[in-house]
């Protein structure tokens, strides 16, 4: 039988809490150490293992101990009590920047990062084309770290962790941090390396992420163990406890718990487009804005199952467009298109345009209840039908909303509203002949 990859056999960490730094030299320089700290336990009695290939997803509440459990399997430290085996190389993608010289070039880190890992120069120099092409941060490769914003630093770290050949890969929130465009890319590699059979030790928020990912899931509390088992239902259970814990939050403040937000009516053309990951088209007209407004025309910033929602999207011509067609492409968390519509798919022919006219074209939407993740609405608009048009302007992800959960399981990606009629028949008696 073959060992796994990761195993955490009853452990435990501790870290001193000090009143202040005075105190830990006390402790040092007293005779009979008198204990002047008190003890914080990251983790108490956690055991579990990882199979090789397998992805491991640890979920729960900040301070539970996710990331103790990353930094123990990283053999950062040792466990104050219990035994961490790992087998394979392990490459880490952890805190931000964490193995970087903040003095060193982004190249310079690379080279320093993979020998580190046990990596020769040769090999290394073999995988840096690929590593600066996953990282995409152009010349900033030669600059000194320092100068990086956290979404650059995440996307060199990622792609020096995931180019290491690594057979056990850590990887914390820290993917949070960066783009929705990135973040796509990074899913991507994620279910890539586990066909590979790579294992993966995942942390994170996002439990759409967990269910997409995950082949266990363990879910700590205070640094105990609540529920270890297969991810829809540690999510599940997960989801229930955090939603009882919010209403009961929400109960103590009473009415005044949350105030109003201030929400924001649309303008009739919307001239504001909220991020733009890529954009493409011949220039013949260009989206000026998007925005996704509720039954009262004020702007979203969640997405309602069963709520009506106005998908507002704003165009400009540039040169005459002889048949304008305007749609839009919804994307789920993982960047797959989820679903689509346009003018020309819907039937309405919109009028032909001149250079400097603007057009406000609404699509009002019935959403269903679909899985709590993000997703994204992508903007287009063309010149022509369905069949044959010319792209004037895309923008990828433009708006990005999050699905309201309302503490109910949605199983697979979206709840099908359906009616249910229960046809009971009882048991008929039987009759025995005299």
């Amino acid at each position: 039988m073959s060992s796994p990859a990761v195993a955490f056999r009853s452990v435990s960490k501790s870290y001193p809490i000090y009143q202040n730094p005075a105190d830990r030299l006390k402790e040092i320089l007293t005779f009979h150490r008198l204990k002047r700290h008190q003890d914080h336990w990251a983790l108490r009695d956690v055991s579990f293992e990882v199979g090789r290939g397998e992805v491991f997803c640890l979920v729960g509440e900040n301070g539970s101990g996710k990331s103790t459990s990353l930094q123990l399997a990283a053999q950062i430290f040792p466990p104050s009590a219990g035994q961490v085996e790992i087998n394979g190389r392990v490459s880490a993608l952890l805190e931000l920047g964490a193995g970087f010289n903040p003095e060193f070039s982004g190249r310079d880190n690379v080279f320093l990062s993979g020998t580190v890992l046990g990596l020769s120069t040769a090999e290394i120099t073999r995988r840096y084309e690929a590593i600066e092409q996953f990282a995409e941060i152009g010349d900033f490769i030669n600059q000194p770290v320092k100068t990086y914003s956290s979404g650059m630093l995440v996307r060199l770290a990622f792609a020096v962790a995931i180019n290491v050949e690594p057979e056990v890969l850590l990887v914390d929130e820290a993917l949070a941090v960066g783009d929705f465009y990135f973040r796509q890319r990074c899913m991507r590699q994620v279910h890539e390396l586990r066909k590979r059979g790579v294992t993966i030790l995942f942390v994170s928020h996002a439990m759409a992420d967990v269910k997409a990912l995950g082949t266990q899931c363990l879910w700590l509390e205070n640094g105990r163990m609540v529920e270890l088992g297969p991810p829809d239902r540690v999510v599940s259970k997960y989801l229930a406890r955090m939603t009882e814990k919010d209403a009961a939050y929400l109960d103590r403040r009473g009415s005044a718990a949350a105030p109003p937000r201030a929400s924001v009516i649309a303008p009739e053309v919307v001239e504001r487009i909220p991020n733009i990951d890529h954009r493409h088209g011949d220039g013949g007209a260009e989206i000026l804005g998007v925005a996704a407004l509720d039954a009262s025309g004020r702007e979203l910033a969640m997405l309602e199952p069963h709520a009506p929602l106005t998908l507002r999207i704003s165009v400009r011509a540039k040169r005459a467009l002889e048949a304008p067609n305007v749609g839009f492409m919804l994307r789920n968390h993982m960047g797959i298109d989820f679903a689509g519509s346009n003018t020309a798919r819907e039937g309405v022919e919109l009028p032909p345009m001149q250079p400097g006219d603007i057009t406000t074209v609404d699509f009002h939407l019935d959403l269903p209840e679909l899985y709590p993740g993000n997703f994204s609405f992508s903007p287009a608009v063309a010149d022509g039908d369905e069949i044959s048009y010319v792209m004037c302007d895309w923008i990828d992800n433009a708006l990005a909303l999050p699905m309201a959960h309302r503490g109910k399981q949605i199983y697979g990606y979206i709840h099908l509203p359906c009616r249910i009629a229960v046809n009971r028949r009882l048991a008929e008696s039987v009759l025995v002949p005299e």
